[in-house]
Parts: C-alpha cells; sequence; structure tokens
C-alpha cells in the first residue's frame, strides 16, 4: 500500500496529519503542493480545494485532518495479510 500526504508548508491540518500518521507508524510519502504542479492538479482533479490530502487508493482518499479516516485506515491494515506498517518522517 503507498498512501501519499498531500501538503504544503505551514499548514497545522497537513501536520497534525503526518503526527497522526507517523503515530500509528503507517509508512507514507510526503508531497509539498506548494512545489509540484502536477500533483496539485491531481488534487484538484479528485475534487479537493484544500490541504492536506490523503490518497490510499483510487477508492480511498480524503481531504483534512480526520482521525476517524486514520482510524479506519489503521484497522484495515491490521487485518490485511502480511502487511506490517513502518514509521515514516514528518512532513
Amino acid at each position: 500500500m503507498n498512501i501519499v500526504l498531500y501538503g504544503k508548508p505551514g499548514c497545522q491540518q497537513c501536520r497534525l496529519t503526518a503526527l497522526s500518521l507517523d503515530k500509528a507508524g503507517l509508512n507514507y510519502t510526503s508531497v509539498d503542493l506548494t512545489t509540484n504542479d502536477a500533483a496539485l492538479e491531481y488534487v484538484q482533479d479528485l475534487g479537493y480545494g484544500q490541504a492536506p490530502v490523503v490518497v490510499v487508493d483510487d477508492q480511498h482518499h480524503w481531504s483534512g485532518f480526520n482521525p476517524t479516516e486514520i482510524e479506519r485506515l489503521i484497522r484495515a491494515l491490521q487485518h490485511a495479510p502480511g502487511t506490517q506498517p513502518t514509521p515514516n518522517g514528518i512532513f
């Protein structure tokens, strides 16, 4: 699973989302929307106009700091065979 956190510097919700993903031990990739035009266009095409945007896969993504979605993701990974979350750096 390749979780991607699209955010921007100075964004409190982005920071809280990254901290929650880190605390849960989830591995993810951080993408800065202020320096990556293709990423910005992608999240806009998904229908989002605010950061952060977390993309788990084509069907599972959300915008904003959303502890409920993060918990749902943790539970799903705990039940996936052969899945072991690993920590990543803070956005």
